[in-house]
Parts: C-alpha cells; sequence; structure tokens
C-alpha cells in the first residue's frame, strides 16, 4: 500500500465505481448502502469545513459502461480525490476479453488524472473460495494493469487483494459478493491512511481471530439458501444480458457539502 507522508486536508471526493463503491452489502436500517465510501467522506468532512462529495457508482457495471456513464461526470467535478474500482465484474464473466478491459481502464484512467489533485486506484479484494480460484488470473492481470497505470500516472494504489484479513469469508456478506459493514470499515481505513492521514486502525489488515468452523450441515444449508438467493438469480442475468444496476441512478449524482452517515 503507497502512502502520502503528509497529512493533507481535502476538501473533495468523487467515488467512480460499481456495487463495492455503492456500498454493498453495508445495509443502513432505511434500507439504502453504507460502504467504505461513505464513511471516508465521512471522516475527510470532520477535517474539512464545506466538504462536499459525490459517489457515482452504481452496482452491476462493466469497466466500458463506467467509462461511458461516470468518467467524464466525475472529471467535470475537478475534485481533490477520485476514486476509481472498475473490471472485475468484466472478469466474473464467463467470456471476457481481458485487452480490451485493459485498454478501458487505461483511458478511464488517462481522463481522470489530469481532472483531479489525486487520483485513487484499487487491487479489489477477493474471498477466499473457489469462485476466487476460478478466476485469481484475471483478477491479477487486472490488478497488474492497476499497478502499472498508477506508477505511470502518479495515481495511488490501495491493496485490498493483499490483506489477509479481506480474504476471510466472515468479511463476506451471505451473496459472497460483497463485504460486510465490518469489511468496508476496514476499506475505508485503508483508503484513509492511503491517502495520508493518520491512522485510526493500524491492524485493518490483521485477520479476525479464529474459531470453529461451522459443522458440515451449517455449511449444506448456507450453500442451498446462498444457490437459490444469489447465484441462480446472477446466472439468471447473465443469461439474460440484463444487470442488477439496470436504470439505477448513481448513488450520490452530485457534489455538494456532505455531514457523513451514520458511524
Amino acid at each position: 500500500m503507497q502512502t502520502n507522508p503528509t497529512h493533507p486536508t481535502h476538501t473533495s471526493l468523487v467515488a467512480v465505481g460499481d456495487s463495492f463503491t455503492e456500498g454493498m452489502s453495508d445495509l443502513l436500517p432505511d434500507g439504502s448502502y453504507r460502504g467504505w465510501a461513505d464513511l471516508l467522506a465521512r471522516r475527510m468532512a470532520a477535517r474539512s469545513p464545506g466538504f462536499r462529495y459525490a459517489n457515482l457508482a452504481v452496482r452491476g457495471k462493466l469497466i466500458g459502461q463506467i467509462v461511458d456513464e461516470q468518467v467524464d461526470v466525475a472529471a467535470a467535478m475537478n475534485p481533490d480525490v477520485i476514486t476509481l474500482v472498475g473490471g472485475l465484474n468484466d472478469t466474473l464473466r464467463p467470456k471476457c476479453d481481458m485487452e480490451r478491459v485493459r485498454g478501458l481502464l487505461t483511458e478511464a484512467v488517462e481522463r481522470l488524472t489530469p481532472a483531479c489533485g489525486q487520483l485513487v486506484l484499487m487491487r479489489s479484494p477477493g474471498r477466499q473460495g473457489p469462485v476466487l480460484e476460478r478466476f485469481r488470473p484475471r483478477m491479477e492481470e487486472l490488478f497488474a494493469c492497476v499497478d502499472e497505470l498508477a506508477q505511470r500516472h502518479g495515481a495511488l494504489v490501495v491493496d485490498l487483494y493483499g490483506a489477509p484479513s479481506l480474504a476471510d469469508p466472515r468479511m463476506w456478506d451471505v451473496d459472497r459478493l460483497h463485504l460486510t459493514a465490518e469489511g468496508h470499515r476496514r476499506v475505508a481505513e485503508a483508503v484513509w491512511q492511503t491517502l495520508g492521514y493518520a491512522p485510526e486502525d493500524t491492524e485493518w489488515h490483521t485477520p479476525m481471530e479464529a474459531t470453529l468452523p461451522p459443522g458440515w450441515v451449517t455449511r449444506r444449508v448456507a450453500d442451498a439458501r446462498f444457490a437459490k438467493r444469489h447465484l441462480l438469480p446472477w446466472i439468471g442475468r447473465r443469461l439474460t444480458g440484463r444487470s442488477s444496476g439496470d436504470g439505477r441512478p448513481a448513488k450520490r449524482p452530485e457534489l455538494l457539502p456532505y455531514e457523513g452517515p451514520a458511524a
């Protein structure tokens, strides 16, 4: 993880991406999602009166859609910080043109870099299990591109993929695709530190204490529930060309003063 040696005060943040940046599955009582970007904005706002925040992320978006729908909007806002996380949804598709993904990610970085004070990229976290192993080569190809672009354009990289704590299945929601509230809290801490702020949790990357694994019956019941509620609908959307984000607006489309979500 790269860190800035200073302790900056930023006045604006724009978050670009998919469900990870939208905040799924950090569910609030009113049914909306909070997530790491909101938590990060709350911390930054506490240090900078009048701090402004926009979150353009929409669940299910592929890197091409992020480039077409979010990049120019974010660039026009000219914020102090832009976070860009995209491409992972592409790698999870049965057919994925990684050359195209790399090209689109490069285009996004080239358009966003001159439009902000600091661009932040991420190596997304990966949950331990067979899904990660199946798609690991594509993911690591994507992250190699992230590292190369960051070096070339002066972006910061938050290495969540290399954090043992975020690989723990207990950090992931029942859909096995999105982080829990605790996972999002740790991501916010990681980005906070990468931007150069003093750590509030120096152990965010440290794994949780080991516990006895659930029994065979409990695991099979969980597998069946996962397949019915999450896997089969996900497969259905892939087969019909639909996305969970179809028709959804950006989470916070305007760069406005922000007081922050509940802690």
